[in-house]
This record gives C-alpha cells, structure tokens and sequence, in this order.
C-alpha cells in the first residue's frame, strides 16, 4: 500500500504559512494521539524554527493512555510544550491557555522590558488535515469561529481570531506533505482518515489494520466482532462479514463493506483505545505495525 495526497490547495497554504510566520509567537501543533509522529507535518518543523512550539495530542480519549503518557514526555524531552486532549470537550481547554502564557514567557517578559505592554501573544494552529485543529479553535474560543467537519481539507484559508485579550490564533488549513518517505505514514494516516476515502483500497487497509491489532491489542477484534480472527489479513476480514451479515448476492462475503465497517470502529473508537505508533518504535527506526 503506498498511500498519498498532495493537493493543489495544500501547497498554497504552505506558501501562506510562510509568509505569516514572522507574525507568530507559538506554533500550536494539533496531532492525532493514535499516530503523534505519523500525523506531524516535517514542513512545519522547517518552517517553525526558533518559535516556542506546543503540541497538543489531540483525539487522546480514543488513543491507549499509556502511549499518551510515553508520547507527552517524548516531546517534553524535545523542548516541546505538550498536553493531551480531546478538542471537543471545553473542560480539556482549561489547561491550554496557562500552558501558551508559560510557552511564551521569554517573550512576554522582552515585550515588558522594551515597554510593550498588553500585546496579546499571537498562535499559529497548524496539522495536518481532519486532525481536529476547527474543533480545538472553536472550543478554545466558546464560540464557533471555524468550520469543522469529518473530512480532511475543510479548512481552505487563513482567519486570525481573537480568544481573548492574552491570545490570538491564526487558524490554517489543514497540510500533508508531498512524499511520505516511510510508506508506513500514509498507511497509518489512510487508517486515522486524513486521506480521502475515495482515495483509499479500503479492504487492504483494513486487513492491515486488523494484522496491526492481532500484533498489539489481540482482543480488540474478537470483543468487537464475536470472533477470534485466527486468519491472517483478508481470512480475518471474511470472517468478520461473514459474522457481521456483509454478504453479497449469491452468498459471498462483501469486502469492502466489512472493511468500511472496520475502519469506522477504528476511527470511532469502538474497537478500544488503540494507538498505532509508539516513541520506542520511531526512535529505533523500527517498522510499528
């Protein structure tokens, strides 16, 4: 499987980006919990170098706790600010805004000395597509300021919005990069749903998924779907619609919308709190999954 997504509009944001970064204090960087180090976009390391940075693993109540904890020190120990959250929920946004005043301290602290007082910290948010950056700003903001939606790309330009007198946030779209050089990032953003579905070979990405579950979480399937799925990739994905009622006519088993099937417990959390990606793996240069 070689997944990957580049369009038009995503070059452009990069370009934008680019030009709106002398404006910016903080990166605040929204990653999917379940794949932290597959969901960060290197372009915005390049782009973000000499800004504080916070990286809020976002999605963190549908990721495994234990990994949030590991990946959460992972970028601490990186000189990042990091929290884990789920951007829905508006009790998860209390500990944000004391963590953007401590991130930008050193230059508050400049602001006062050169007599510039009550100059609001300017935050760029940036992710990759679907990640959750919409939901996070209107959540952050107790109001709606930014569209949300279950697909990548429904971010398409830039909005600066005023949270409050501390903090503004310059909203962007949502960007991949043009080339995964590890095939295994497609693949693992093809399972979280940051490339387009019409994209996708749904049945082996979910064979894949299901092959990464038997390795790392080998009851997850089998207390979702009633079966042990002793096969390996497309045997365990038959057994499951076969169990499910995902038949054609004639009797033979639909692939394709069993494997939907999956992918959406995925993403959904209902096959548990799954993470697909740990900071041992990412930093032996090992293969996860």
């Amino acid at each position: 499987m070689n997944y990957q997504w580049y369009p038009g509009h995503m070059m452009k944001a990069k370009r934008m980006m680019q030009e709106n970064i002398k404006l910016i204090d903080l990166i605040i960087e929204l990653v999917d919990a379940r794949a932290p180090m597959s969901s960060r976009n290197p372009d915005i390391d390049e782009l973000g170098q000499g800004k504080s940075r916070l990286i809020l693993l976002n999605k963190a109540d549908l990721a495994d706790e234990k990994e949030n904890q590991a990946w959460m020190a992972w970028f601490q120990e990186k000189g990042c600010f990091a929290a884990c959250l789920d951007a829905r929920k508006r009790s998860d946004m209390k500990q944000i805004n004391g963590i953007i005043q401590s991130a930008c301290r050193e230059k508050m602290e400049r602001d006062r000395k050169r007599g510039i007082v009550n100059r609001p910290v300017r935050a760029m948010v940036a992710g990759i597509p679907n990640v959750g950056k919409s939901t996070f700003i209107n959540s952050f903001a107790g109001r709606t300021c930014a569209k949300t939606g279950n697909k990548p790309g429904v971010t398409k330009g830039k909005q600066w919005i005023r949270l409050n007198p501390q903090v503004e946030l310059l909203d962007t779209p949502g960007i991949l990069w043009p080339k995964f050089e590890d095939p295994q990032v497609g693949v693992k953003l093809a399972a979280l749903g940051s490339i387009r579905d019409e994209l996708l070979l749904g049945e082996e990405l979910a064979c894949w998924l299901l092959e990464y579950l038997k390795a790392h979480y080998p009851e997850a399937a089998g207390k979702r779907y009633q079966t042990e799925c002793k096969g390996k990739g497309e045997e365990a994905l038959t057994q499951i619609a076969e169990i499910r009622g995902c038949v054609l006519k004639g009797g033979e088993p639909d692939l394709r919308r069993a494997a939907s099937m999956i992918l959406e417990d995925f993403r959904s959390g209902r096959l548990g709190r799954i993470t697909l990606e740990s900071p041992e793996t990412r930093e032996s240069g090992e293969q996860n999954g």
